[in-house]
């Protein structure tokens, strides 16, 4: 079938609209029509080349749509309505049977190569030439992806919100469930303040946390953290001030190691420090490392907000749908497939939390 999307086709180019000739789903793969799209800070890595991908490709990872058609061996069935995240999990590596499926190694190679998890790519331009998948390659009105990378949803989700379970709150809101195991009482400090920061930000909230300390550079990002209940501070000073010296859990969403070392340096003896941004692969990070050990403090990495999809997808909705994670916060723009660039812009220039592509 041929369809509209939005191709990379250069490193640090303008992403081109053009029409795709995408082939139907294999064994295990599903047809989805795409109806939401958000834009992230992961595509504008990949545009920029921070974070080296291969071109042509369809951008796009974080999406919410209706199954159109299912590929044999697969039981989702055409009309279910399903977010899509895009680690799909094969369910037998080493990583996906000790519980940890967004460490999948089949996954990250396929995510890495520009395939869908088997292997294949199942879409081309209407000249016969490949086009690679980032994921689920979202940001076309329809996508063949892994069924792997399909979760259930309520059908009474508006399909803009559901979109972001994909991966901002999944990111954010599993980095203070899973990985920072948030308990109520605690201290929180995020660093950054994106649709993933802040849906760390409302996860802290819903898990009791006792302090929530935001910072960003952007003032319109501090006045919306200060509007879902925290308090905005300048610097870590500020934070050990407010603390007595240093919070439970810092959060670091930014993909900047500058910031990364201040978040851990913002974190008490005893504390942990997560972070889920992804710097530039060449970036190093120095700590001290005697801190490791004499004030017990622990750095963790977060991937996907070490989730387990098909187990959070539908908990973390079932917060929003009972008014405990208000992600609907998050969403400052709904925009259209053609307006894309001026999207990733505003979200360069820091002037969008989370915007949505609409088909």
């Amino acid at each position: 079938m041929e369809v509209r999307g939005a191709v990379l086709r250069e490193v640090g180019k303008p992403l081109e609209i053009e029409t795709l000739t995408l082939a139907p789903p294999g064994p295990g793969e599903l047809l989805v029509r795409v109806r939401a799209a958000g834009l992230c800070h992961s595509d504008l890595s990949v545009i920029d080349g921070s974070r080296p991908r291969p071109v042509p490709m369809v951008l796009g990872h974080e999406a919410a749509g209706e199954v159109v058609e299912a590929g044999p061996g697969s039981d989702f069935r055409p009309g279910e309505h399903v977010v899509l995240t895009f680690v799909p999990s094969c369910g037998d590596c080493a990583p996906c049977t000790a519980g940890r499926p967004a460490l999948c190694g089949p996954a990250a190679v396929a995510n890495r190569e520009g395939t869908l998890l088997g292997g294949d790519v199942r879409w081309s331009s209407p000249a016969g030439k490949p086009l690679h998948h980032l994921g689920v390659s979202a940001f076309a009105s329809h996508v063949v992806v892994s069924d792997r990378s399909a979760v259930r949803i309520d059908e009474a989700l508006p399909f803009d919100i559901a979109a972001l379970f994909g991966c901002a709150v999944l990111t954010g809101a599993g980095a203070v469930f899973n990985a920072a195991d948030v308990r109520p009482g605690d201290s929180v400090a995020v660093f950054g303040l994106g649709g993933v920061g802040l849906s760390a930000l409302l996860a802290a909230k819903a898990a009791g946390a006792s302090t929530l300390l935001a910072i960003d550079p952007v003032a319109s990002k501090r006045e919306l953290a200060r509007s879902l209940g925290a308090t905005v501070v300048s610097d870590v000073a500020e934070i050990r001030e407010r603390t007595g010296g240093g919070v439970d859990h810092a959060v670091d969403t930014t993909g900047v190691v500058a910031a990364l070392s201040q978040a851990y340096d913002a974190t008490r003896p005893g504390g942990t420090t997560v972070t889920v941004g992804l710097p530039d692969p060449s970036a190093g990070l120095t700590l001290p490392a005697q801190s490791l050990v004499a004030e017990e403090k622990t750095l963790r990495g977060s991937y996907l907000g070490s989730c387990v999809p098909r187990r959070d997808v539908p908990r973390f909705i079932a917060l929003y749908q009972a008014g405990l994670l208000p992600v609907e916060a998050l969403l400052t723009h709904s925009i259209a497939l053609d307006e894309i660039n001026a999207g990733f812009a505003r979200l360069r220039d820091g002037g969008a939390v989370r915007q949505v592509i609409t088909f």
